[in-house]
């Protein structure tokens, strides 16, 4: 069995090479749209979903440089996101991962042309054999289930949802239809490469999509909890901002034990999920653990 957590180091490592090679530079005109996708998507980050991409496909059995574009593609989707949700049209922050907002550091125009930019990208690294040299039936599913995670059955559509809830009540069952959409599909996705790269099968499939919804609702649960129990210091942006705009979380639904209780049994239905699993799955059961007691 692996060491998970130098496992994890390893290929936290190997995400942040590989993100660095797939920036374009063609400088000149485009110096500064090109400065703003490397200050985003090289600023630091836990490279959680692109470490999923490895964990799972390594599971199975891929190998590495099958899981590299993947890998980075998702990461692209995260990032642009992430500039998206911070413009003041949005959620309107000024801090992530402890440094100004892209928006801030440049400007709106330049922010949301680099978010367009990285979303482009991940499909670009998708399709270029090169980058994710699988058969293209392979990158075809890999490119439909980014696509589905990011747009508006997915990420997107948990957004919109997300920004119509500012200052109302939502139960349990919306909420959590919320953020199954707006954080946890882009988790599912994340593991659901690992896996198509790998060549898995449906029982397979069925089992490692129970985890990632299980990790995916989990890490939403846990920065809840942390938007009131840790410091801006810690998380890198703004503590309290959801409470400050009046969102729906799962503290202000279940309270904090209510909410630490959740994303505990979120972990264990993740774990209990890994059972079936052929392959070595330490590094998926160690992050499912690291998902709910993380502190930023």
């Amino acid at each position: 069995m692996i060491d998970p957590q130098g496992r994890w180091e390893v290929l936290r490592e190997r995400a942040e090479a590989r993100l660095r090679t797939c920036l374009p530079h063609q400088g000149g005109d485009l110096e500064r749209l090109e400065s703003a996708m490397a200050y985003v998507l090289l600023g630091g980050g836990k490279r959680v979903r692109p470490v999923l991409v490895y964990a799972a496909g390594e599971a199975l059995g891929a190998p590495l440089e099958h899981l590299d574009g993947p890998a980075c593609a998702v990461e692209c989707i995260h990032a642009y996101s992430l500039v998206h949700d911070d413009l003041p049209a949005m959620d309107d922050d000024d801090l992530r991962r402890g440094r100004p907002t892209c928006h801030r550091a440049y400007d709106e125009a330049t922010a949301i042309l680099a978010g367009d930019a990285l979303q482009a990208l991940a499909f670009q690294l998708l399709a270029d054999d090169t980058h994710t040299p699988l058969p293209d039936a392979i990158r075809l599913a890999m490119t439909r289930t980014l696509a589905e995670a990011a747009g508006a059955a997915g990420m997107v559509g948990g957004q919109a949802i997300d920004l119509g809830a500012v200052g109302r009540t939502l139960d349990e069952a919306r909420l959590t239809r919320m953020h199954r959409l707006k954080t946890g599909a882009l988790i599912e996705a994340s593991v659901v490469l690992g896996a198509l790269a790998a060549g898995a099968g449906e029982d397979d499939l069925a089992h490692l999509r129970r985890y990632a919804r299980a990790i995916g609702l989990a890490f939403q649960v846990q920065d809840d909890i942390l938007d009131v129990t840790a410091s801006t210091e810690e998380m890198g942006k703004t503590q309290g901002a959801d409470a400050q705009v009046g969102k729906p979380t799962y503290v202000t639904l279940l309270g904090l034990d209510g909410a630490r209780k959740a994303a505990g049994e979120l972990r264990d239905e993740a774990r209990e999920s890994l059972a079936a699993i052929p392959g070595d799955t330490a590094l998926l059961a160690w992050l499912a653990d690291y998902i709910v007691r993380r502190r930023q």
